[in-house]
């Protein structure tokens, strides 16, 4: 037993590294206006993102199946290795030529699509079977609490860091400061969080070769055939098919995240119409990532003492006010409602992870987990379709052509109307059903 727990005690370490470094992106905070100021437009952006989560889309469920049939670290490796490759293909891409930038950063899409991928699930199925097999699996909730603390402080840098080193004007004046000559540009500037996070992948890498097998796994050292794979895949599908719960608790996230995390994406770009200089933009996701640290706990008491319908009720009230909130473009104080949206989504992220490990057993739940993030980035993939659609039918009009800043807020006003109807939709399913966890 004393191996078991020296195992569990140590993937909890390594697997809270591996958060740390897998999403402690740089380039964060200025998301949307990097592909802005590489020479993309919004319709390219969504694109790109829409792409980034067909990648996902087509390789989220196999990747959890191979995690379950084959081992957990194996993946966890490989999604390593891809973002080393990510950033890679981004940060040295050249700006010279838009039509073969567009297709170097679908590329990156593709690569960070199955980093993403690889990841989803094997990560923390990796460790709740530690925990399980340590007789400590009633501890997933604390740790769950203390993942998301670490990782927010670690995001929370990270964004803060990003924000400063991608405005010129900020590095010019620090260059001063230090007695060095310099007159960066954005061009100059736009690469540095992108090279940063080359470093942290590596990090990432080595965080990922450090995790440790449970017993169940450790002799699936061969490739089983993908036959396998796609049969573990099937039977999962129909255990989630027959167990409403399960399905409304994916359902519910999907409902909730996609549409949060398409405006999230765009955040910079609305911080930019609100008044803030980019440097803010960083100082802004840091105390969003602190903000993270209080709803993990508020996630972790909303669990305990609520059911899964009260709950995802919650979230959707929240988002549903924000998206209000977030069309009026109230100059600085518009920011709360950005933050109220980054709240939601850590919510739904929280809730649902725990919903769905206390639910699978451990021979499908990465498998389980896939699925969920097959059922998110369908969703988020769908709305990035839609709104890039929707910016090439206001492009229409001679007065938003040429300025992305109209256009972001011509677009923004859908925000609220998509939501509530998603938002109706999924009231009604769970009306219909009331699904209660297995027992």
């Amino acid at each position: 037993m004393s191996e078991k727990i020296e195992i569990a005690r140590s993937n909890v370490r390594n697997f809270i590294a591996f958060r740390i470094f897998f999403n402690a992106r740089f380039y964060y905070p200025v998301f949307a206006v990097i592909y802005l100021d590489f020479g993309m437009t919004l319709e390219q952006f969504a694109i790109l993102n829409s792409i980034w989560a067909a990648s996902i889309i087509l390789a989220e469920v196999p990747s959890g199946a191979l995690s379950d049939m084959i081992g957990r670290k194996k993946m966890i490796v490989a999604a390593g290795i891809f973002m080393v490759i990510e950033m890679v293909v981004w940060g040295f891409a050249p700006t010279s030529d838009l039509d073969l930038l567009f297709w170097i950063l679908a590329i990156n899409r593709i690569l960070s699509g199955l980093a993403e991928a690889a990841a989803s699930g094997a990560d923390e199925a990796l460790v709740y079977d530690s925990i399980d097999e340590a007789g400590q699996k009633e501890d997933w909730a604390k740790i769950l609490q203390k993942v998301t603390r670490w990782q927010s402080f670690a995001f929370m840098i990270a964004l803060l860091t990003g924000g400063i080193i991608y405005d010129p004007d900020v590095m010019n004046q620090a260059c001063a400061f230090l007695g060095f000559e310099n007159s960066l540009t954005q061009q100059d500037t736009m690469r540095w969080p992108i090279l940063l996070n080359l470093v942290t992948a590596v990090l990432t890498l080595l965080s990922a070769c450090a995790l440790r097998e449970t017993e169940n796994y450790q002799s699936k050292s061969d490739l089983l055939p993908l036959r396998a794979a796609f049969s573990q895949t099937w039977n999962v599908a129909l255990w989630i098919a027959r167990t409403p719960f399960a399905l409304l608790v994916i359902l519910a996230a999907a409902t909730v995240d996609s549409v949060i995390r398409m405006f999230i994406t765009m955040n910079s770009e609305y911080y930019r119409l609100i008044s803030y200089p980019e440097v803010a933009f960083g100082i802004i996701g840091a105390v969003i990532a602190l903000q993270g640290m209080v709803v993990a706990r508020i996630s972790r008491e909303m669990t305990e003492r609520f059911g899964p319908n009260q709950n995802f009720l919650i979230i959707s009230v929240l988002a549903l006010l924000s998206f209000i909130g977030i069309r009026f473009f109230i100059p600085h104080f518009g920011v709360i409602f950005s933050m109220l949206l980054f709240a939601a989504m850590g919510m739904t992220g929280f809730c649902t992870s725990y919903y769905l490990n206390k639910t699978a057993d451990k021979s499908i739940r990465a498998t389980l987990l896939s699925f969920k993030g097959l059922a998110l980035n369908l969703g988020y993939g769908g709305i990035g379709i839609l709104y890039a659609l929707l910016v090439v039918s206001l492009r229409k009009d001679s007065n938003l052509a040429n300025d992305s800043g109209l256009l972001f807020q011509a677009a923004a006003d859908w925000f609220a109307p998509w939501f509530a109807i998603t938002f109706i939709g999924m009231l009604l399913c769970n009306w219909k059903l009331r699904p209660k966890p297995p027992a």
